[in-house]
């Protein structure tokens, strides 16, 4: 047993207890995997049959890592454990046991997209709204009631989820998952769902033979990841173990501290309350980091602390600091954006970290635009993980779409994308028609569109949509790019399209617009002159050339040294030598829909407590004071998090900070938002006492006020006519130096 000897005091007691319950609380960086693997290797050693161990896990990667590392140490013996993820597993039984629960055996397994055409169809036959009824949203909520056992029956009488839905404008929801489940069980199909709620309907209605004849076969069972389980899945692990006479042989692996997932449907309960429910449970803690310095593993311990529903642990390391955590103010997210992008050129030239092992971590998908843009201005590669490029996304490309579209009508990629989105009647036998009109005559779609005589049902809808079209064409010269954007982004009915969807996935869209429309704004309300380019045109056409030149560069396809750009639950079970945490505000993180919800913040603390253990070396946490939000420039205060690590780990570049103040973090945060930020920002609206000066009053020498960088002197001014730009000195800002184009700078003589 000389794998025993690669594990410290801790790791082989939780190794070798082998019989009865077990918890094995992994802290971050703890050899969690390892302590699994050999546990179950150790079980075979021990003489228990391969077949009678059951190890679930939550990832078919994870599942395979296992047996690998199981078969290194044991051999071809480990070829009949049962090791996969709880839907194989279970698939795997319920196409043995299936006609139990009147399913064929070769029932089919319907994906994401199965189920949405599924429920597309009962929508429409059901003649309801598809826009109150989004699918997205209606496919979620089915999804939640089988996850907690709440069967169509159940729904049906269930006075709360009622009053929801009738809140929500979706009073018909019970009728249309009741529709759903049948249609499913009568094409002997079942969702992803259901081959948890079928497992556990398989048990709970054939205790006798079934439930008996797994009960005897799995007589060890293995959980890994035990915190992320949601109500149906210790529900189904309960029937297996917990009985009279049961050894209740069963080992669960997890950390409560990263529960992160309670938006699918995972309860922390499970962890929290299983010594309650097993009382007489061996625990086991994995305290030792082998992966990060002191400051970083402190700082997550000081954080974690806060929370009051938690299995206490103390995580130590003994790799010493190479660096301070930094912590990084910037006036707003554009600068942000910047400023990781200059640090990760000097960690790369100063530290040699390569770009694999850099990420760029934040709270939400949309935050990914700034980051990308300046990585790319860097000739820096980078990789967006956990979704597309925030250009590569459905909906922005969609409306970029019906931009070009307004801008240039014989932009034909870009028409054929949108004539039928949002759907208007425009099937692809009527494009078709008009497709061949214009490559017969030698003409562009949007030209056949005028000009086709074509009698098609789809006519009336044509002819609106040459109408909306054309007068997109008409409105956006007298617009700028953000009035133009917002204008069609409403008309075109997309926006309102997405806002009818409330699952996670139709939020996510709904930021990533807000995000495109907010960057558009930046784009119009910057009066900045970088490196020489004068952009004195600010309309949408202008912004969609500006914006090609970034998502067109060209990329290396065989280059996989990348910084990875990710959200902080997608970076869950993943480790870099530098780790940038941006976002650290208030309303973002935490996020503003944690603040409304029980429990909320303490969730977003572990979310917060994953993402600063996924450093090995270097930790750097960023916020701005200001962001573009639906168009407006929106103020934050710094993250409540913040505040809960001492000065002592911190190498900030906000203030020089003192080792022992009187005053508390998050006073001095806010002392350094305002020292640093002129009385002028303090507040969203301009001031009353704000006047502008006409451009030809700016001159050398003139102390000014702007809006987003406040005090400055005048240093030059050169250019003239409409091309004037200014050269500002800015006390307190970073790259205090500025050029400003007066041609659309709102700059206050203050001499």
């Amino acid at each position: 047993m000389d794998y025993l000897q690669q594990l410290n005091e801790v790791q082989q007691q939780a190794v070798t207890c082998i019989d009865g319950p077990v918890l094995v609380i992994a802290g971050p960086g703890s050899g969690k995997t390892r302590v699994l693997t050999f546990r179950i290797a150790h079980l075979i050693e021990s003489g228990v049959p391969p077949h009678q161990i059951l190890a679930l896990t939550f990832t078919n990667k994870a599942a395979r890592e296992m047996k690998e590392r199981i078969g290194a140490v044991v051999g071809d013996k480990a070829r009949t454990l049962w090791a996969g993820t709880f839907h194989s597993i279970f698939a795997r039984i319920l196409r043995v046991e299936a006609e139990h629960i009147g399913y064929p055996s070769n029932f089919s397994i319907y994906d994401t997209t199965d189920t949405r055409s599924l429920l597309t169809r009962i929508i429409k036959q059901m003649n309801l709204d598809k826009n109150n009824y989004a699918v997205n949203a209606v496919r979620s909520r089915i999804s939640s009631a089988k996850s907690n056992l709440i069967t169509p029956k159940l729904y049906a009488q269930d006075q709360e989820l009622l009053s929801i839905d009738k809140l929500q404008q979706r009073p018909a929801l019970y009728k249309i998952y009741n529709r759903y489940v049948s249609q499913c069980k009568q094409a002997g199909a079942m969702d992803f769902d259901d081959l948890l709620y079928r497992m556990f309907e398989l048990l709970q209605k054939n205790p006798e033979n079934v439930l008996d004849k797994y009960r005897s076969r799995f007589k060890y069972l293995l959980v890994d990841e035990f915190q992320d389980t949601n109500f149906l899945q210790y529900a189904i692990l309960k029937k297996l173990v917990k009985y009279e006479g049961s050894p209740q042989n069963i080992c669960v692996v997890g950390d409560d501290a990263q529960s992160i997932y309670a938006f699918r449907g995972a309860t922390i309960d499970n962890i929290l309350n299983f010594q309650e429910e097993f009382p007489g449970l061996n625990t086991f803690k994995l305290e030792q980091n082998y992966r990060s310095t002191q400051s970083i593993v402190e700082a997550a311990n000081q954080v974690i602390r806060q929370n009051s529903r938690q299995i206490q642990k103390k995580i130590w390391t003994d790799k010493a600091d190479t660096s301070r955590i930094k912590l990084i103010k910037t006036l707003s997210d554009n600068e942000e954006g910047k400023r990781v992008a200059d640090l990760i050129v000097e960690y790369k030239n100063r530290f040699h970290v390569p770009n694999h092992e850099i990420a760029v971590l934040y709270r939400t998908n949309a935050q990914s635009r700034v980051f990308e843009e300046y990585l790319r201005r860097y000739n820096i590669s980078y990789k967006v993980f956990g979704g597309l490029s925030f250009y590569q996304r459905k909906e922005i490309k969609d409306l970029l779409a019906y931009f070009r579209v307004a801008v240039n009508p014989r932009d034909e990629e870009a028409l054929l994308r949108i004539i039928n989105y949002p759907k208007r009647g425009i099937g692809n036998s009527t494009v078709e028609v008009y497709t061949s009109y214009a490559s017969e005559h030698g003409i562009s779609i949007w030209e056949s569109l005028l000009t086709n005589p074509a009698n098609t049902r789809a006519k009336k809808s044509i002819s609106m949509f040459i109408k909306m079209i054309s007068d997109f064409g008409r409105k956006i010269k007298d617009l700028n790019a953000h009035e133009a954007a917002a204008m069609i982004a409403h008309r075109s009915g997309i926006a309102d399209l997405i806002r009818k969807d409330n699952s996670i996935e139709g939020i996510a869209r709904q930021e990533n617009l807000t995000a495109l429309l907010d960057g558009i704004k930046e784009f119009v309300d910057n009066d900045e002159v970088e490196a020489g380019d004068v952009i004195e045109d600010k309309s949408l056409a202008t912004y969609l050339q500006n914006i090609a030149l970034v998502t067109d560069m060209d990329e290396s396809a065989d280059n996989n040294d990348f910084v990875t750009l990710m959200s902080v639950h997608s970076s869950k079970g993943l480790e870099f030598d530098a780790v940038f945490l941006a976002g650290m505000e208030e309303k973002i993180f935490p996020s503003f829909q944690a603040m409304e919800e029980k429990d909320g913040i303490d969730e977003e603390r572990r979310l917060f407590y994953v993402a600063i253990t996924r450093a090995r070396k270097l930790l750097t946490l960023s916020f701005a004071n200001s962001r573009y939000r639906y168009g407006k420039v929106v103020y934050h205060q710094p993250s409540r998090f913040l505040t809960e690590i001492s000065d002592d780990l911190m190498d900030s570049q906000i203030t020089p900070r003192k080792p022992v103040e009187a005053v508390s973090r998050q006073s001095r945060l806010q002392g350094n938002f305002k020292q640093r930020q002129p009385k002028t920002r303090e507040t969203i609206s301009v001031p009353q006492d704000f006047v502008p000066a006409a451009p030809h009053e700016i001159a050398a020498g003139l102390k000014v006020r702007h809006l987003k960088f406040g005090e400055g002197k005048v240093l030059s001014v050169d250019g003239s006519n409409d091309s004037k730009v200014a050269t500002i000195f800015f006390q307190g800002v970073h790259n205090p130096q500025r050029r400003i184009m007066l041609k659309f700078a709102k700059l206050q003589i203050l001499d």
